[in-house]
């Protein structure tokens, strides 16, 4: 089995970091978003992927091959942006052999092993307060009955989270190039949620299977929301850094640099950063980067970048309020 992981968008939402850098290979806890990802599906036991590439894909290839170089992997380039079916549709041949898609901005916690072993069409599926920005899902008697792509109106609000396990495989490359010969799109792109409710239609048995933990990384706030629990899921080590306080949950990796500064909590740092005199916290460093005599808070900073601040003197009588920056 194969899964087909989408890795061609821009990352807009997130620039200006997605400029230079692929979406996927941005940190978060201590290593790439994809890398994330990719350690799940390993231990799952799925041992092909297919990425769908386009923007920055130079980068995504060489940091899979050089991290994985055991996992066979394919990469298809997405020349034209025409929407998650039609990257999908790019993966698939003709063999009969089930196939998960794994959506590749997306951190998840599950077990995907019973799904996997079941055998049977099924939907990764969480439950929102507001489902009009996803894909919605309506079921009777626990079976899929009806999707709908970002509904204004929206009759359940259980949604599709970005995995995706698929038994026929046949039928949904089927279903998708009937899609794209109608030419049923939302803003102008081919959706995943119709390929899908074309298959129901067909008379495919799709289910749903529970994802307690999905961790979008589309925008900064919530790349620092998942950054925040994944760094509480964990126990990194605390430095011996003389002159410099941690405050856990951090991830500082060996090569950085701390000089008498706090860090922490909810704070990555990135390889071979320099630290000194500053105060960090709920931020990402990026690889590189120097950050001195700087007071940082839900911030991210990229690769390479110098962040420098200056120390103030005040003489202020009682009573008083000033705010600075």
């Amino acid at each position: 089995m194969k899964a087909i992981i989408p890795v061609a968008g821009i990352g807009s939402r997130l620039k200006p970091h997605t400029l230079t850098q692929p979406k996927v290979l941005l940190n978060v806890a201590g290593k790439p978003i994809i890398a994330h990802i990719m350690d799940r599906l390993v231990t799952a036991d799925i041992q092909h992927m297919v990425f769908i590439v386009g923007y920055l894909k130079d980068q995504v290839k060489a940091y899979l091959t050089s991290h994985y170089p055991s996992v066979r992997m394919d990469f298809v380039e997405q020349k034209e942006r025409k929407g998650l079916a039609h990257a999908v549709h790019l993966g698939l041949n003709d063999s009969d052999d089930p196939v998960l898609i794994i959506l590749g901005d997306t951190i998840f916690d599950v077990d995907l092993k019973p799904v996997l072993s079941a055998g049977k069409s099924a939907l990764g599926a969480a439950t929102v307060d507001d489902p009009r920005r996803f894909g919605t899902i309506e079921l009777d008697k626990g079976v899929v009955v009806r999707l709908m792509e970002k509904p204004k109106e929206p009759k359940s609000n259980l949604v599709i989270v970005g995995i995706y396990y698929i038994a026929n495989t046949r039928l949904l490359k089927r279903s998708i190039e009937e899609i794209m010969a109608e030419n049923i799109t939302v803003k102008n792109e081919y959706q995943i949620t119709d390929a899908l409710q074309r298959m129901i239609d067909h008379g495919e048995r799709i289910t749903t299977f529970p994802i307690d933990g999905w961790y979008d990384c589309g925008k900064p706030e919530t790349l620092l929301a998942t950054n925040r629990y994944l760094l509480g899921c964990n126990s990194f080590p605390i430095p011996d850094t003389p002159n410099s306080v941690f405050f856990p949950p951090v991830y500082v990796p060996k090569s950085a640099i701390v000089e008498s500064s706090i860090v922490g909590p909810y704070t990555t740092l990135g390889e071979n950063t320099t630290v000194k005199n500053s105060l960090i916290r709920n931020s990402i460093i990026g690889d590189r980067t120097r950050v001195e005599s700087a007071m940082l808070d839900s911030s991210i900073i990229g690769i390479r970048a110098v962040v420098e601040g200056q120390f103030k003197v005040l003489n202020i009588s009682d009573s008083s309020e000033i705010r600075i920056g």
